[in-house]
């Protein structure tokens, strides 16, 4: 029988269901964004990220509070049985709160070896198995009898072990070290502050609610050191919502031997290669002149960041440039967001003083309730033992004729009234301590017990005596851990900012404007050495004039607006350069040209605007000037009758106009009036006919005396002076020579 030809499998077809998005979210993104936020990013009220708490607790099981430091890797390896996030992470995490890192006021790790730096970007750490590491001292008020059921403790991750759910720190240690985080749509940032001084805050909060928070606070201190530019306001407004920023800046000094500046201490937000390639981009650019080297000589002795200056430099003049312009000046933006009962909240700092007051006074209640039960239990079995005091053979007979173990501690019950824990421990007393003074000695400290037991349920009754324990240990912390201030407070108002011309570089420079709208500002010690000054092909200077790198250059285009910069914002060319395209450096609008420019340092002087329509208007200088560094100023003339010529008069002058090259009338500015507006259409000067304007105009001052006093006015409008030919060939010859320059 011929063989069936095997039938192909039928096509699958794809379903295809479709999915709310808002489903998606939910199922799927939701619990993400929660786990981020609650579990990874954002600091609980022990001061603690997850991560934190679960290495420092690893160290703590693994006995490092004493002894000597363990391999980071051993410690690392351990921690994974609670953070199962990798060894990359945690070990990270471990490097930030070493002593050698720095990056902590009050570090919890005791290092040995390499862990970079907080002030360097570049300096890598060591490999875990380099390194050594144990907890430090100040640990100890982070584990204060965490075995006392001071905190809850919860499953980790595979519910092979137990990890506390927070540590219970005997200070606001969330305060005390800065802490920064970024979760899903949310943040948080605090800063630290001294901890003599959070613990001095904290008590004054304990015992009046009401208190003034900066009378205690100075202000953040970081591990960097540097200074902070104290704003009370500002800073108020931190303690108060949580939420604000501060200014930090660095700490130097000035080797006038070697003319260097030092710098020692930098903010806590930068580092010291993000510093150096700021100052040398400025460098590049020709915005600063005045350093001629930089480089970071830090070594095993600390941060060390050198700026080579050259002579005769004004340092403070400097320094406040590089505040302006780099990170050696920066700001710190504050966000007391943390986690409260497992919710984000946003607080002041009174309301975490108020929240971390009560999760302690919680702890040691529950310490207290733990002590109880234990010192009650010895209680319990002192009076046990009190019991046999009398007749101390009876016991020993009891236990000696007793045939089965097993009924040893029936009897004792029975003969002496006892229950079975207080019979198990007067049956555990060795042979040897069966006598009357060992007796006597551990029935001794039942009256002990007793008052002490009387004490605990006294405190734990009150909360005004668990308050007042906070605060006896809040002393204690602030008195064996405190150490000096490593930030210094500087009050803005006392901040000295030199003159804004001191900032400025002055010296002559000379200006250039072509046709095409190419613009060139050039050192006249350039010029010196300059040869022939190379332009766009058919391109030509509209003028040139001298000024100085301090002045403002205002550029007025043919479309009524002026354009203002500052000439040492602008870069210097060459002659063998083109220049800046004006299009490009002002953002001209399409088809905008710059027809003059006019340099000034104190605005003084006026300007002249000569219209077709024989109109001349005089505006002040000073009306261009603004309190504020506005770039751009419309209506900067009249826009009427199309502009003829301006030009600038620091003093009144002789001009001599030409109409239609027929007639010609010399006058002095004098005449015109002052304009009170910028765009005022002026006054008739010329009495122009139909279809007839003003052709030319030039100065006055070389044209010979009797031609001065020919086509002089004392009065304006005029009606000009005819030109008979010999007139005109001479008068178009001088209105084509230099001398006619405005």
């Amino acid at each position: 029988m011929p063989k069936k030809k095997p039938t192909a499998p039928a096509p699958v077809v794809e379903q295809i269901t479709p999915q709310p998005i808002t489903d998606t979210l939910e199922l799927n993104y939701m619990p993400y964004a929660m786990s981020v936020i609650v579990s990874r990013a954002i600091p609980e009220i022990d001061g603690l990220k997850p991560a934190h708490r679960k290495l420092l607790y690893t160290m703590y099981q693994m006995g490092l509070m004493s002894g000597p430091r363990a391999k980071s890797s051993k410690v690392v390896g351990q921690t994974m049985q609670l953070n199962p996030h990798g060894d990359a992470a945690i070990y990270e995490t471990l490097v930030r709160l070493t002593e050698g890192n720095g990056a902590l006021l009050h570090p919890f790790v005791d290092s040995k070896g390499n862990f970079g730096k907080q002030y360097s970007r570049d300096m890598a750490y060591a490999a875990p198995r380099y390194t050594e590491v144990k907890l430090a001292p100040i640990c100890a008020e982070l584990f204060a009898d965490i075995d006392k059921n001071t905190v809850p403790f919860v499953d980790n991750f595979d519910a092979t072990m137990k990890e506390p759910l927070l540590l219970p720190t005997t200070f606001p240690n969330i305060l005390v070290n800065p802490n920064q985080g970024i979760a899903v749509g949310m943040a948080s940032a605090f800063c630290s502050f001294h901890l003599q001084e959070v613990c001095a805050a904290t008590i004054a909060y304990i015992k009046n609610q009401n208190c003034t928070l900066s009378d205690y606070l100075q202000g953040p201190d970081f591990s960097t050191g540097g200074e902070l530019l104290y704003d009370e306001a500002e800073l108020n407004r931190i303690y108060e919502t949580g939420r604000g920023s501060f200014k930090l800046r660095c700490t130097y000094t000035y080797d006038e031997k070697n003319n260097c500046i030092e710098v020692t201490e930098i903010p806590y937000t930068t580092t010291v290669e993000v510093i150096i390639d700021k100052i040398i981009a400025l460098v590049k650019a020709g915005k600063i002149k005045e350093i001629t080297d930089v480089r970071d000589e830090s070594d095993r002795n600390g941060l060390k960041l050198a700026i080579d200056v050259r002579k005769n430099t004004k340092v403070d003049v400097l320094m406040h440039k590089l505040y302006q312009q780099t990170p050696l000046l920066d700001s710190f933006s504050c966000n007391f967001n943390l986690l409260i009962d497992g919710n984000p909240k946003t607080l002041g700092i009174k309301g975490i003083l108020e929240a971390w007051l009560q999760f302690r006074i919680t702890s040691l209640r529950g310490q207290l309730a733990f002590d109880i039960e234990k010192k009650g239990k010895k209680l319990h079995l002192l009076e046990g033992l009190e019991q046999i005091l009398l007749d101390i053979d009876k016991v020993i007979h009891i236990i000696r004729e007793t045939e089965k173990e097993n009924q040893v501690i029936p009897n004792l019950m029975a003969a002496f009234s006892l229950d079975q824990a207080q019979a198990e421990y007067i049956a555990e007393i060795k042979l040897r301590n069966i006598n009357r003074e060992y007796i006597l000695n551990r029935t001794k400290e039942k009256g002990d017990l007793e008052a002490e037991l009387q004490r605990l349920k006294e405190t734990l009754e009150s909360e005004q005596k668990i308050r007042t324990l906070i605060c006896q240990q809040l002393k204690q912390v602030a008195k064996k851990y405190g150490k000096p201030r490593q930030t210094r407070i500087v009050p803005v108002d006392e901040v000295e900012t030199p003159p804004q011309e001191d900032f400025v570089e002055d010296y002559g420079i000379k200006l250039f404007l072509t046709e095409e709208n190419y613009f060139k500002k050039i050192t006249l010690v350039s010029m010196r050495a300059a040869g022939e000054q190379k332009l766009k092909e058919e391109d030509s200077i509209l003028l040139t004039c001298d000024t100085t790198n301090a002045a403002d250059i205002l550029f007025f285009s043919d479309q009524q607006n002026v354009y203002k910069m500052k000439a040492n914002d602008l870069a210097e060319c060459k002659a063998s350069s083109m220049g800046d395209y004006l299009p490009n450096l002002l953002n001209l609008a399409y088809g905008e040209k710059i027809r003059f420019l006019v340099p000034t340092t104190d605005y003084s002087g006026q300007l002249i605007f000569f219209f077709e329509n024989g109109k001349a208007a005089k505006v002040p200088l000073s009306a261009y000037q603004t309190k504020t560094n506005r770039k751009k100023l419309m209506n900067a003339y009249s826009a009427k009758s199309p502009l003829l010529a301006m030009f600038y008069a620091p003093k009144e002058l002789d001009l001599i106009l030409l109409r239609d090259q027929d007639k010609a009338c010399l006058f002095s500015t004098a005449l015109l009036p002052l304009s009170s507006t910028k765009n005022a259409g002026g006054v008739q000067v010329y009495t122009l006919k139909k279809n007839s304007r003003i052709t030319a105009i030039a100065d006055a001052a070389s044209l010979p005396q009797e031609w001065k006093q020919y086509f002089a006015t004392t009065k304006i409008p005029s009606t000009g002076h005819f030109l008979n030919e010999e007139q005109k060939e001479a008068l178009l010859a001088f209105f084509a020579s230099p001398q006619a320059e405005l």
